[in-house]
């Protein structure tokens, strides 16, 4: 269960990458302070809660300011049988290029630790990895890596999405994205699916879907296994996400939204 929880973490956030570049900060629909709250259910056995959180005024990196992002998933009730997890990921967002500069992730699964730190400089190309200890005190090991191009890191990309103009897009189109995570670059193909009216925590929203052309592996069924639905508005919430699993199905749906911008 750990490993379904964690794997659909990773492809969620990377179903949710870049679209085009656009660099005007007025149009971003996300602001200090946002918090959206998630729950994920497989049937009627709610696992997880999630939760997605900008910091309340801007933070410094390199000098420049930067939105700080964190994504928090902690198991909750029945699921901790199969083993407890409580996880932060997180990113420094340039508010002026809307690219990382900084990445890290804070994983607590069962006994497993690992405390990740990953500097991007987008200008040269470059990555480096920073590795701590257990307790998160001591360096473990640092490794530097050449990046193709401009990439975001795992929650990067999702805000990097909301901040684009989605309303060109036809259903069948499909774009090609590139993301940095875990040593590895990720280029998957995102496949715009049309819209969908669908009732939510927030109301009766209308939604763009996506799904992302996944290789096969031994937890998804089929060659699009997952699903996301984005609000068609100005803020491009995610408020439902569905993984197809061999047996059954796996759902995070969106249970608030706060601190929303002009809100």
């Amino acid at each position: 269960m750990k490993r379904i929880l964690g794997s659909l973490t990773l492809i969620v956030f990377f179903t949710l990458f870049d679209l085009s570049a656009q660099d005007q900060v007025s149009s971003y629909p996300y602001t200090f302070g946002e918090e959206l709250s998630f729950e994920v259910s497989y049937g009627w056995l709610n696992l997880a809660d999630a939760k997605m959180q900008v910091s309340k005024k801007p933070q410094s990196q390199n000098d420049k300011p930067h939105y700080k992002i964190d994504v928090y998933g902690k198991t909750k009730g029945a699921a901790t049988i199969f083993g407890k997890v409580n996880d932060n990921w997180g990113t420094y967002l340039d508010i002026e290029t809307n690219l990382p500069s900084l990445s890290y992730r804070h994983i607590e699964e069962g006994k497993y630790r690992k405390h990740e730190y990953v500097h991007f400089d987008q200008k040269n190309k470059k990555a480096t990895m920073k590795l701590f200890d257990k307790e998160n005190r001591n360096l473990k090991d640092t490794k530097d890596f050449d990046l193709p191009g401009q990439v975001q890191d795992l929650v990067s990309g999702f805000y990097h999405l909301r901040s684009q103009d989605l309303r060109d897009l036809k259903p069948g189109e499909s774009i090609l994205i590139r993301g940095f995570f875990d040593k590895e670059i990720y280029n998957i193909k995102l496949i715009y699916e049309g819209t969908e009216t669908l009732d939510t925590n927030l109301g009766k929203k209308e939604t763009y879907i996506f799904s992302p052309q996944l290789p096969k592996n031994k937890l998804f069924r089929g060659e699009f296994p997952v699903k996301v639905w984005v609000t068609k508005d100005q803020y491009k919430i995610p408020v439902k996400i569905k993984a197809n699993l061999f047996i059954g199905s796996l759902n995070l749906d969106i249970i608030s939204a706060k601190g929303l911008k002009n809100n």
